[in-house]
């Protein structure tokens, strides 16, 4: 319904806006809950002002504190406020959880690897070179690979690059794979975790203008702490690393902890 923004855009905030008070259907809105997406910033002030009961869930990839989103969402008057780590969950911002706490991974021997999923999500304005030149020199000419690129300059590279793709087909893509490759962004990890595949993660740095901040980082560190990624940087992923992920196991929690908006049962 709205455009997706650009990461800080003030002029994507505010045509956002412009459409939302055109379009959203304020008057019949129970309750909101926003996951932190950059909409929010757009629509959520609205929201507020007539009264509708409010959650703003930050990213799981703000592992350290809030998102600039998340800040500016804070300033407003009774939203409720949630962190999805306990480490600076201070003032209103409660904890309810993570999205990772749902999933275990164990250590297997190396495994073999015949196909791989490459999948650099859908950053606009930000490619990621890099990680793809690596990967056409370790990876074997006989391996399948899937390689999704988002709007990554992949002239000269001798790949077939889809920029995107239907998430059933994604998904289905990942599931039959040996190997994801990913940068580290939340919808990639867990798109893989949630498929049985332990990822490997390259974070996107922000000094090769590969995103606007080094919070990959941040999540890639995160995860690789609770065993749920193997984290590379760019120039360093190698083979044995894809082998050691294909052998690895992942599964889902048999339960996992709710997460509970405040004011809900």
């Amino acid at each position: 319904m709205l455009d997706y923004p650009q990461s800080r855009s003030v002029a994507d905030v505010a045509r956002n806006a412009v459409a939302a008070l055109r379009r959203v259907p304020l008057r019949r809105t129970d309750v909101a809950v926003s996951t932190g997406a950059n909409l929010a910033v757009s629509v959520l002030p609205f929201l507020v002002a007539r009264g509708v009961p409010v959650h703003y869930i930050e990213s799981a990839t703000r592992v350290t504190g809030p998102s600039a989103s998340g800040r500016i969402i804070a300033a407003l008057p009774r939203v409720n406020l949630y962190a999805q780590y306990e480490s600076w969950a201070t003032g209103r911002w409660g904890f309810g959880g993570t999205v990772f706490d749902g999933y275990a991974a164990e250590a297997g021997e190396p495994r073999a690897v015949k196909k791989v999923v490459v999948t650099l999500g859908s950053s606009e304005g930000y490619g990621f070179r890099r990680v793809l030149e690596r990967l056409v020199q370790v990876l074997p000419p006989e391996v399948e690979v899937l390689w999704q690129t988002g709007v990554t300059d992949v002239s000269g590279l001798p790949i077939d690059a889809r920029a995107s793709m239907p998430a059933r087909e994604l998904a289905d893509a990942v599931r039959e794979a040996d190997v994801v490759v990913a940068h580290a962004g939340t919808g990639s990890s867990l798109g893989a975790l949630q498929n049985g595949k332990l990822p490997v993660l390259v974070p996107r740095r922000a000094a090769f203008g590969e995103h606007v901040d080094d919070h990959q980082q941040q999540i890639a560190d995160m995860l690789s702490g609770r065993g749920l990624a193997l984290v590379r940087e760019a120039d360093q992923v190698s083979l044995a690393d894809l082998e050691q992920a294909a052998g690895a196991s992942v599964h889902e929690q048999a339960s996992p902890p709710p997460f509970r908006l405040k004011g809900t049962s």
